[in-house]
């Protein structure tokens, strides 16, 4: 019988979903209407996406 590993990654799960809700809560308060509070939990959604992006335009890579 193959032995199978498993890989959890709960901690990093849950540092996820707290940075994603709070980027929604700070998105959605600075929205000016329905529709830039709908960009906003988009915005949240792919949050990692601009902390990357901005750390590597701030290191000049």
């Amino acid at each position: 019988m193959a032995k199978t590993q498993m890989h959890e990654s709960g901690p990093s799960g849950a540092i996820y979903g707290l940075g994603l809700i709070g980027a929604a809560v700070y998105f959605i308060s600075h929205a000016t209407g329905f529709w830039m509070g709908v960009l906003g939990f988009l915005k949240a959604l792919v949050w990692p996406a601009f902390l990357v992006y901005e750390a590597m335009k701030s290191l000049g890579m």
